[in-house]
């Protein structure tokens, strides 16, 4: 009777953490009031708290006997800035502000493990909760590895979770080698001749050269990218200066590109560049070309991904644990954190229906975390402390 009624708190307690978060989201770099939640809730667990990493992000570290492995933990706090949908009490009150991603139900997680932890501490070693801000941009992970969170907090492993509301709800799923895709953004800017829509043949149109890069861009997967790799490439955005009796001066394309190695993300660009500077050349208009890099690809290593895997399945049974699964084209900050050092990222199923096209879908203005999974991912990565630190 005493057990299930310690259950029934620490479902509770997760539930209240996950609610406030999302009643109270912050945007990137703006988690202040965010950091001050948790600081005070790990504080309260016993745990060593240091505020501002990343500028606004939190290392809490929990000691067990001495010596032992440190692990490294982690989940992002930002929210998306949209405006919430529905009426639940706990909505969103900060106007154009949303835990739109689950990022809420990723912080109240790692509350949760932490609280399973403290309670006992019958490990060696010692395990870093690491709360990352900025993670929607791509600015987070590098703000913290910036400000020299490896140098003051090293870690041997990293662990990290997302969140799919299109998984059946209580798998763990997870893969060796690329799980989610890098993002590499592009503009392309086209300068033409603007004239009369009834004279086109003397100026030079940048719309109709537009039409042909858009078109140009989808051979590059289909005739460049070798088939047994993964790529995607998509336009986005048109802007033009034109109304509809004039051909427009200038177009803008943008867009971003997805893929998993860097020999293929500089494929990419050599191939869109030279498209569009051909295509360009070819309609006498010119081109100003950029792509940037803003999201690293994750890369799991293997032994992360097979003590991920025993923890998982001592949790969520064999059968609910999806190993190889497939890669994200979805792109997450936690790969700068696995170039560094070893480690995985897996992906928590929180669906509500079995049908996967019944349930809101991420980024949703309707989208609410499925709090009924907020005790499976706590108990999973206390459950992966215990077996790398026993």
């Amino acid at each position: 009777m005493e057990k299930t009624q310690k259950n029934k708190d620490f479902r509770e307690e997760l539930i209240r953490w996950r609610r406030h978060l999302h009643k109270h989201p912050e945007s990137a770099f703006e988690e202040k009031e965010t950091a001050a939640y948790l600081a005070a809730e790990l504080e309260a667990m016993g745990l060593e708290v240091h505020r501002g990493v990343g500028r606004t992000g939190l290392v809490a570290n929990l000691a067990g006997r001495p010596g032992g492995t440190v692990i490294g933990i982690r989940a992002d706090m930002d929210a998306i800035c949209m405006t919430e949908k529905g009426d639940r009490p706990w909505a969103s009150i900060n106007p154009e502000r949303m835990h739109a991603c689950g990022h809420d139900g990723h912080m109240a997680t790692l509350l949760g493990a932490a609280r399973l932890l403290s309670r006992q501490r019958n490990f060696s070693g010692t395990v870093r909760f690491i709360f990352q801000p900025a993670e929607e941009p791509g600015y987070g992970a590098r703000a913290m590895l910036e400000e020299g969170l490896l140098e003051r907090f090293p870690l041997d492993e990293i662990y990290g979770f997302h969140n799919i509301p299109t998984f059946p709800a209580g798998t763990i799923q997870t893969r060796t080698g690329g799980i989610m895709a890098s993002e590499d953004d592009f503009t392309i800017k086209i300068t033409g001749k603007g004239s009369h829509s009834s004279s086109p043949h003397i100026g030079v149109d940048p719309l109709v050269t537009a039409a042909e890069i858009i078109l140009a861009l989808q051979t590059v997967v289909s005739r460049n990218v070798p088939p047994t790799e993964t790529a995607v490439i998509s336009c986005t955005e048109l802007e033009t200066d034109g109304v509809r009796n004039a051909i427009p001066s200038h177009v803008t394309i943008k867009g971003d590109t997805r893929s998993f190695t860097p020999l293929v993300q500089a494929l990419l660009e050599e191939r869109m560049r030279t498209l569009c500077d051909n295509i360009c050349r070819m309609h006498g208009a010119l081109c100003d070309f950029s792509y940037t890099h803003e999201f690293a690809p994750a890369i799991n290593w293997a032994e992360p991904v097979a003590n991920a895997v025993a923890a998982a399945r001592n949790i969520v049974g064999s059968e609910n644990v999806v190993v190889p699964c497939e890669p994200a084209m979805a792109s997450e900050d936690f790969g700068l954190f696995l170039e560094k050092i070893p480690g995985c990222i897996v992906f928590l199923g929180t669906g509500r229906d079995p049908s996967p096209q019944n349930n809101i879908p991420l980024h949703n203005a309707l989208y609410d975390y499925n709090d009924d999974m907020l005790e499976t991912g706590a108990k999973f990565f206390a459950e992966l402390v215990r077996l790398r630190l026993s």
